[in-house]
């Protein structure tokens, strides 16, 4: 079983600048540029002695331009029968008692690829007339109700990150995984995209014969041409390649010269398709002319 606490963690971690400005971008639109970032580990007291330890899921301390502290408190959750906003407000009041000079804001990002029948409780509200005696919400945020494709063009490495996590068709979801992987190496430092790839791999669920699928959309398209390179490089593709491989090895010459073409009209080089295709340059530049070939048989068998 995935342990998704920890995973989500580690991303809020890695880019706590990145996430504050796509689940609650008021903070700097209010406030100004962040200054500074405390990740705090206090532990909200406990209200009977024999409660469990209440360690809050991921409590941000920012530093604003204009003196402001935000203490944002985020919680993850994929399984929402878990949630419990009683809980969040015992733990929203010991984090303003701990901390008064800060702005507490709840968060709660449900995580969970499904339509649900009936959503969670969104507030809590007591009131007598014109008198309010408690009024408790939260920034509620559900990936499954995010369109995948509305965030192709967001240059957000956290969204990159979690677009295998958000709702689109059956038809796209090649498509979603290479924006992710484009997406996230294109924002982020080597480390942080081998750190991250994985994640989507995990969190998307792909198989092998997607991650085949999916090699062959990256190596076909100019844009992530650099890409392409440096999964190869990492020898990431073992696993992607193998279908390109195997349809080499058990199929026919025709569908190998359709692949090297279609790569050309991508805009990819004969030299880059040769290499990723195991042919000779010559060969594949005697495919994109449209002369007659010969593909050498052991490359079209399983000897």
């Amino acid at each position: 079983m995935i342990a998704h606490d920890p995973n989500f963690k580690n991303l809020f971690q890695d880019f706590p600048r990145e996430t504050l400005q796509w689940l609650f971008p008021q903070a700097e639109q209010n406030w100004g540029k962040i200054v500074s970032i405390d990740f705090t580990r206090q532990e909200p007291k406990k209200h009977h002695l024999s409660d469990a330890g209440l360690a809050l899921d991921l409590p941000i301390l920012f530093h604003f331009e204009t003196q402001q502290l935000l203490l944002w408190l985020v919680e993850f959750q994929e399984d929402k029968s878990k949630f419990s906003i009683h809980k969040l407000l015992l733990y929203t009041t010991d984090m303003m008692e701990a901390y008064p000079d800060a702005l507490v804001v709840p968060t709660v990002l449900f995580t969970d690829r499904k339509k649900w029948r009936k959503t969670v409780p969104l507030d809590l509200h007591t009131q007598i007339n014109d008198r309010v005696f408690l009024h408790f919400e939260y920034v509620f945020h559900k990936l499954f109700d995010l369109n995948a494709r509305d965030y192709y063009n967001m240059d957000n490495p956290v969204v990159k990150i979690l677009l295998p996590k958000m709702q689109y068709e059956k038809h796209e979801r090649i498509e979603v995984i290479c924006q992710a992987y484009k997406g996230l190496f294109e924002l982020v430092t080597r480390g942080l995209f081998d750190k991250y790839v994985e994640f989507i791999d995990v969190y998307s669920e792909i198989s092998d014969q997607e991650q085949q699928q999916l090699y062959e959309n990256i190596i076909q398209h100019k844009e992530t041409a650099m890409l392409a390179q440096y999964i190869k490089d990492k020898g990431r593709q073992e696993g992607m390649q193998q279908g390109m491989q195997q349809g080499m090895q058990k199929g026919t010459q025709k569908t190998v010269i359709a692949l090297v073409r279609k790569a050309g009209k991508k805009g990819m080089s004969e030299e880059m398709i040769a290499q990723f295709v195991d042919l000779d340059v010559n060969l594949v530049r005697q495919i994109l002319n449209n002369e007659p070939v010969e593909i050498p048989l052991h490359l079209l068998s399983d000897s």
